[in-house]
């Protein structure tokens, strides 16, 4: 096998192992959710939202972004330091935030509107604490391509979060307080375990390296993320969260809600494949640059990010109302429309997420802040008009149409610096485009024949079915990934009806 081929087996076999992980507790995610929909109002999500969007605001700048580094220094010594810097940070600023939401408690809770979030408040610094500590612990597992500990953590923390939840609930306290639990206390485990088997396995090294002018020799030589990247990440993430905020201060923590499980379900192919290809994506980045490499991964990433991302989004764009209907009930249909309207920008932000970290293999830090302005400017100006008209949904159709031009020019600017002309990338996505496009219009004049939710479903289904099977064959290296599991092994060979190609895949 040729090196290049090699690489990209690997690429394949790392990114699906943290994919089959994903798939486990996407998939308990997915049954889930639909129990809690029945069990817990639409206001109790709308204030998880809003404790999520304050705790997780605070908790991924708890690090200063000294994490994002742990993955670029050439000896574990010194990736180490960076480590335990970067836990550091986040225990401080955990304990910063404690006086912070005890006094800003009652302007927050006027702000948002919410005077029910009161008693949850409290759970904040934890969750700060075990959302930068995971953080760390993430890039330094990554750093070992130990993927497999990490696919594990996150099953743990699905199993975990469900059951609370669930038990919250069937126990009596259908509250918002039994959401917001099962979430922190996930967040506890998963850290816990990171931080349990690092220590294990990796104790001696991180005792030996460890010392006072090794964690400043780090905070300077990395210097440019707490600078730029800090500010940048608090824009994204405080973008991110303006729909809940704005949402919650012009119309109520109902629409909050419809809003927050909408996009739950729409972050599907996200955490099934986007996270895992972008968590292996910036290890292998930070290798591809020195090694001369760089735009071939590049492209290769942005094929399979265009590859698995663009059907199921547009999918949704046609059948997301049904789906809400069928799976929680005539009650969550608004959340369905919010799924069709925000689907098409659900695609872009996809395929930009992984490739923004080529910010950090660049150290381009600072265009990665003038983007983030843009992104939260954009955002800020939509949600506002759609709130100064009384309609959430131009809020979201106009937070959309701003998120497509924006993700999408930042793509291809930030893939052009890495090194790939343009043509390439449009090329890839025509390319895929001219398969899911008349497909998914097919489906959509399906629907209007036959309005029926449940005749939408299946017809999405099946076509669902027909594109996994486009995709394994479309790429060899999953395919052969897929033909190694005896469980399905058979059923790929009998639907591909061929034996493993050798031909190669360009990554």
């Amino acid at each position: 096998m040729s090196d290049r081929r090699q690489r990209a087996s690997t690429f394949a076999r790392d990114a699906l192992t943290l994919s089959f992980g994903a798939v486990f507790a996407q998939a308990l995610g997915l049954i889930v959710v639909p129990l809690l929909a029945r069990l817990y109002a639409p206001e109790a999500f709308g204030l998880l939202a809003l404790f999520g969007s304050i705790s997780g605001t605070i908790a991924v700048i708890s690090c200063l972004r000294y994490e994002m580094s742990i993955m670029l220094p050439e000896t574990d010594e010194e990736a180490a330091n960076l480590l335990v810097l970067s836990i550091a940070l986040s225990a401080l600023v955990g304990l910063a935030t404690i006086p912070l939401l005890w006094f800003g408690r009652p302007w927050i809770l006027k702000w948002l509107d919410a005077p029910e979030l009161a008693p949850y408040l409290w759970m904040a610094p934890p969750t700060i604490f075990f959302g930068g500590a995971f953080l760390a612990l993430n890039y330094w597992v990554s750093r070992g391509r130990r993927f497999g500990r990490l696919s594990f953590a996150r099953v743990l923390s699905s199993v975990v979060m469900s059951a609370v939840q669930l038990g919250s609930a069937l126990a009596g306290f259908a509250t918002a307080g039994g959401l917001i639990a099962g979430s922190v206390i996930s967040h506890g485990a998963a850290t816990g375990y990171l931080g349990g088997a690092s220590l294990r396995e990796e104790g001696r090294v991180l005792l030996k390296s460890v010392t006072w002018r090794g964690i400043m020799a780090g905070m300077s030589r990395h210097r440019k993320f707490p600078l730029f990247s800090t500010w940048a990440t608090l824009l994204n993430t405080v973008s991110w969260q303006l729909p809940a905020f704005l949402l919650a201060a012009f119309f109520s923590t109902t629409v909050v809600g419809f809003y927050a499980l909408g996009t739950r379900l729409l972050r599907v192919p996200m955490d099934l494949v986007g996270r895992a290809i972008g968590q292996v994506f910036y290890q292998r980045a930070a290798e591809a640059r020195t090694e001369g490499t760089l735009p071939e991964l590049v492209t290769g990433v942005f094929r399979r990010l265009v590859l698995f991302g663009m059907f199921p989004m547009l999918v949704l764009s046609v059948i997301g109302r049904d789906l809400f209907v069928i799976v929680m009930g005539n009650d969550w249909a608004e959340a369905g429309v919010y799924s069709q309207i925000l689907a098409v920008w659900m695609f872009f932000w996809f395929t930009a997420s992984p490739l923004s970290l080529l910010y950090s293999v660049l150290e381009r830090q600072e265009s990665s802040l003038v983007v983030n302005v843009v992104i939260f400017t954009t955002r800020l100006g939509s949600l506002v008009v759609g709130g100064w008209y009384g309609n959430a949904r131009l809020a979201l159709a106009l937070f959309a149409l701003t998120g497509i031009v924006v993700y999408g020019g930042q793509s291809l600017w930030i893939m052009n610096q890495a090194g790939v002309p343009w043509t390439r990338l449009l090329g890839i996505l025509l390319a895929n485009a001219a398969v899911t496009v008349p497909a998914v219009l097919a489906l959509a004049a399906f629907c209007r024949v036959w309005p029926s939710e449940w005749a939408a479903l299946g017809a999405a289904a099946l076509l669902t079915l027909a594109y996994g099977l486009y995709v394994l064959k479309k790429d060899p290296h999953v395919r052969d990934m897929a033909l190694e599991n005896p469980l399905i092994g058979g059923i790929v060979r009998c639907s591909l009806r061929a034996p493993i190609w050798s031909k190669s895949y360009r990554l």
